[in-house]
């Protein structure tokens, strides 16, 4: 029996496929490519990488063809990648020290490192991508693996490109069209609610991104996995909709939560910044100081990845580059050189 494959499914991913396959192969057993109806070179490009590819009729579900590509695997072990992913470092991993030929009993959770285009930062979520003999998926859109195995976080980055612009314009509109259909269906499920509100915040579609978001809220339960994510960029919605009511009262419940989040800080400071614009009179007694107070916090907590959604650069040099921003803006020059010099050593450091 194979010890570990690559399980994959693509549709036109012919630009990106090569990049993830060649990142894999030398770390796996077996490569399966499952191709939903491509017209572009994705076939030809994963069978010179080394790939068994199958074919699969297309049906709007992505766990149908995620279950179909793993029925096609006699591994031990699945490790699941999309083409737009690629190993970024700590491979090792996958070695049978932690994967054994023999399976295992739990579902290896991989970091999935997402760049938000220049100057956003990357997103970090922690994904279950590693999967023993026998676990399936479940959900139309933004699948889940279902099993009742534990989780345990392996030290693999997975990089991301998908949320450019570009890849948002080929595949939102069929996600949007996807997760609304999913909705109907199910409208009391929060994962949901929060998958399509970020779908429109990723396409700048405010007003409908904070409608989402709002439900979200309401739907989640205080201990969901991504209550953080949820949470920060709910704030951040809000704020892009100028529903700054709505922004500042979910800052307020939510502060005593997010102590040791820079991200939570990051988009607090940015809210703050935001509403001293719209209240000039008050800008300078109240918000601006929250706001430096908020990015201030972010540099005493610093950079970490421990919560889902984090983004890289928010417990750094974005704090450190936003506070020199502000101070330059008030005319602070020795401090805004003081903390520009911060954000450049920051990010050189990163």
């Amino acid at each position: 029996m194979t010890r570990l494959a690559l399980v994959m499914i693509a549709k036109d991913e012919g630009r990106n496929i090569g990049r993830a396959l060649v990142s894999a192969r030398t770390h796996v057993d077996r490569i399966i490519v499952l191709d939903t109806g491509s017209t572009d070179a994705t076939r030809d490009i994963a069978r010179m990488a080394g790939a068994d590819v199958y074919d699969f009729a297309w049906r709007d579900d992505f766990a149908a063809a995620r279950n179909a590509a793993l029925d096609h695997s006699d591994a031990a072990w699945n490790l699941i990648l999309d083409a737009d992913e690629w190993i970024e470092r700590d491979a090792g991993v996958l070695g049978p020290g932690v994967l054994p030929p023999e399976g295992g009993d739990f579902l290896g959770q991989v970091q999935v490192a997402s760049s938000l285009g220049d100057g956003k930062g990357t997103a970090k979520a922690w994904i279950s991508r590693v999967l023993p003999r026998g676990v399936r998926y479940e959900g139309r859109i933004h699948e889940q693996p279902v099993s009742a195995l534990r989780q345990v976080r392996l030290p693999l980055v997975i990089g991301h490109d998908g949320y450019l612009p570009e890849a948002l314009e080929r595949k939102g509109a069929r996600n949007e069209a996807l997760l609304l259909e999913e909705v109907e269906t199910h409208p009391q499920d929060p994962y949901l609610w929060f998958q399509l509100a970020k779908e429109y915040q990723a396409r700048e579609k405010a007003p409908q991104a904070a409608v989402c978001f709002a439900e979200a809220l309401r739907l989640t339960p205080p201990d969901a996995p991504w209550r953080h994510a949820l949470v920060v960029r709910a704030m951040t919605a809000f704020k892009a909709a100028e529903r700054f009511d709505d922004a500042l009262a979910l800052a307020d419940a939510e502060f005593p939560n997010w102590q040791d989040s820079p991200d939570y800080f990051f988009a607090l400071g940015d809210l703050y910044l935001a509403w001293a614009g719209r209240n000039p009179e008050q800008a300078m007694s109240e918000h601006l100081p929250l706001a430096e107070f908020a990015w201030k916090k972010c540099l005493e907590i610093g950079e970490s990845d421990h919560h889902d959604g984090a983004v890289a650069g928010r417990g750094g040099h974005m704090a450190a580059h936003n506070l020199a921003v502000l101070y330059g803006t008030l005319g602070l020059k020795d401090l805004e050189a003081q903390f520009a010099g911060l954000a450049a050593r920051l990010k050189a450091a990163a």
